[in-house]
């Protein structure tokens, strides 16, 4: 790391002195700088993002062109490279030119362009292209969820499965005639909870594709589940137990405890070098533990082998694919190593090509596909044997939302109807969201075990609300509340999120602060908590804790 910042640089022509400088901030800022003597072959997908944010930044340029900088990269260094950009772009007027998937950080842009097919659908600042798709998001809880699910897609285009609710988009409604829509739709269902709110940018933008000419509709998986026994002897499918891996005298997982049930999703979180991508190559015997024990499927992962690989489905980080086989050869070559036989390798083949949605596409090179369509590849691959247990490494990094959207869908069928085990990690927080139960990693360790909603209530209990700041002048409204100690605000788009404790007293503060400074603040509401603001939440106060620590205090 330090070798690759130093040689960018001097590239850069950049003073010795100011060279280390800034060497020395932006390390701190992402976090590497205990990785600094680390080669680079040895980071993580993660870090070397965050690498090479610094050497693209190291000589603070005019213009900088960003292409999909945070994919891979973690919720915290993800915060603070925004807030890195922010800055230059205060300080130093610089312009940024950034592609992203990402519509949450799209969302915080000035001015966006949306691009689908080599087209643009949409353009201007972002509260502008929502605009242009007047209607409500509703949330809802509803029991029988499967009929609740069926009744939702029968009358409305836009519906996402989110844990277990079910986002829904009502495009024309208002928050007046959106509940009798739901409860028209909803007839015979019981309706737990309803929540509304207005759309997000991803919300507006899918609506945008639905609406193009000629669009095909989303990919759903099959039908039914065909008849797969799930030979499920006891309901947990995946059981760690005390697992500790060591290489040399580092500790990558550190005791490591949690059980994952038949049927439902389990969210492995963290930052970059976390541990997450270790524990699962334990679990699936590719690595062995230093200590502890797993169970997978029924099978003992130190000892079963071959048993645990023919009942699990693993979707790696870095590999899945062979990029010189063509889309058939991959999925006959899966089909083979899982150990199916001929007839009904066949038979699976054109199931898994309809399923990823690969129709016309049997024959093109798996190295040549679009980064949506080689995932839903790859996972195609890891079910071409029908497993009880699917291991999913980041399974959606870098996807554009549609097919975010799709491989979701898939996950849930999954779980709902075949009783599918899936473990996957993201570090895309709202997909954190679609997980029936979390397990967050910090250093090595799991430091929090619960459900989505269980972890926003403890957070709002010890911190507080969350609460939207609208102003004239953003970014120099968010310097000045950084410089008066409020330090864990953010920039989302024009606006900033800040924790409250009591609310009316720090907008009272903030309105102050900001006043002295000549900026006007516009707005305070308060916004339901999300699992980005739960996951930097903890992960910034366990960064602090270690330092207290660290440095005797």
């Amino acid at each position: 790391i330090e070798e690759n910042i130093r040689f960018f640089g001097r590239l850069r022509l950049v003073p010795g002195k100011i060279l280390e400088e800034r060497k020395e901030n932006l390390l701190a800022i992402t976090r590497l700088s205990s990785f600094r003597a680390r080669p680079m072959k040895n980071l993580s997908g993660g870090m070397k993002q965050k690498l090479g944010l610094i050497c693209s930044l190291i000589h603070e340029p005019d213009l900088v062109i960003l292409d999909e900088p945070t994919t891979g990269v973690d919720p915290v260094s993800r915060r603070d490279f925004w807030a890195i950009l922010a800055r230059l772009i205060r300080e130093r007027g610089m312009s940024a030119l950034v592609s992203t998937a990402y519509m949450d950080e799209a969302s915080r842009f000035h001015r966006v362009s949306l691009m689908h097919e080599g087209k643009i659908l949409a353009e201007g600042e972002p509260e502008e292209i929502t605009a242009l798709v007047p209607g409500i998001m509703a949330s809802i809880s509803a029991d029988p969820a499967d009929r609740a699910l069926a009744l939702l897609k029968s009358r409305f285009g836009q519906v996402e499965a989110r844990g277990g609710a079910f986002r829904v988009f009502l495009k024309g409604q208002s928050e007046a005639t959106a509940r009798s829509v739901l409860d028209t739709a909803l007839n015979g269902v019981t309706c737990h909870s309803l929540a509304l709110a207005e759309p997000d940018l991803e919300d507006v933008f899918l609506q945008l594709i639905a609406e193009e000419p000629g669009t095909a509709p989303a990919v759903q998986p099959e039908d039914s589940p065909q008849s797969r026994p799930l030979e499920i002897k006891d309901k947990t499918a995946i059981e760690a137990s005390s697992l500790l891996r060591r290489f040399g005298d580092f500790t990558a997982v550190d005791h490591v405890s949690f059980k994952v049930p038949y049927g439902e999703i389990f969210g492995l979180l963290g930052a970059n070098g976390a541990g997450k991508t270790t524990v699962i190559k334990m679990l699936t015997g590719i690595l062995q533990p230093t200590s502890g024990e797993g169970q997978v499927a029924g099978a003992d992962m130190r000892y079963a082998g071959m048993a645990i690989k023919e009942r699990i489905g693993y979707m790696s980080q870095a590999f899945s694919l062979y990029t010189d086989l063509t889309v058939l050869e991959n999925i006959r070559l899966y089909a083979g190593i899982y150990g199916l036989s001929r007839r009904r390798a066949a038979a699976r083949t054109g199931e898994v090509v309809a399923m990823a949605g690969l129709e016309g596409f049997e024959n093109v090179l798996s190295g040549s596909l679009p980064m949506g369509l080689s995932q839903r590849l790859a996972l195609g691959c890891a079910l071409v044997h029908r497993p009880q247990v699917l291991f999913l490494d980041e399974p959606t990094s870098g996807v554009d939302p549609l097919g975010r959207r799709q491989l979701w869908e898939t996950f849930y069928r999954l779980s709902r109807e075949e009783g599918t085990a899936i473990l996957i990690t993201t570090h895309y927080m709202s997909e954190a969201e679609h997980c029936d139960h979390l397990a967050l990693m910090f250093a090595g360790q799991v430091v929090a075990d619960a459900t989505p909603q269980t972890m926003k209530d403890d957070l709002e209990r010890r911190a507080g609300s969350l609460l939207e700041i609208s102003s004239d002048n953003p970014l120099l409204a968010l310097s000045l509340m950084e410089t008066h100690g409020f330090k864990g605000a953010a920039l989302y788009g024009k606006k900033i999120h800040i924790l409250a404790a009591d609310q009316a007293e720090t907008e009272r503060q903030i309105r102050a602060i900001l006043n002295e400074g000549g900026v006007n603040l516009t707005n305070a509401v308060t916004r339901p908590l999300s699992m980005e603001d739960v996951f930097v939440n903890r992960v910034l106060e366990l960064e602090k804790k270690g330092e207290r620590t660290s440095s005797g205090e």
